[in-house]
């Protein structure tokens, strides 16, 4: 196989660090295994955040996610794992993480992660009309 899962999470240095703008990245293939039955749960990833002086590298952040596909995970503690490790790897100045996980049991799990750099300050909404 060529490609293997990997906890490495690469960078690059941000395009325009001058200025706030939205990085959003879906990552629909999210796969971990229940920590409790060991039954495959599947979910969707979005990721948004506003990059500082560097940005998430697409392949490494595929390969870093195929890593938990042999993982036992309750959701609510790999989400949070996972916006650690991606604050960690970019410093960015505001980062959120959603996952959307598959039904289980009848029951459908969505965990919302955040994180807000020091002293950052979220540009002020502008509507169109």
């Amino acid at each position: 196989m060529p490609s293997q899962p990997s906890k490495d999470l690469e960078t690059f240095p941000n395009p325009n660090p001058e200025r706030d703008y939205t990085i959003r990245i879906d990552i629909p293939e999210f796969t971990c295994l229940c920590p409790k039955t060991g039954q495959p749960d599947f979910a969707n990833f979005h990721l948004e955040y506003i990059a500082e002086k560097s940005c998430i590298e697409l392949k490494s952040l595929k390969m870093y996610m195929w890593s938990f596909r042999e993982e036992g995970a309750f959701h609510e503690a790999v989400t949070n794992q996972i916006l650690n490790d991606l604050v960690t790897a970019c410093a960015p100045r505001f980062m959120r993480l959603t996952g959307k996980f598959n039904v289980r049991g009848g029951i459908y799990t969505t965990v919302i992660a955040e994180h807000r750099a020091a002293g950052w300050q979220a540009p002020e909404r502008v509507e169109l009309p």
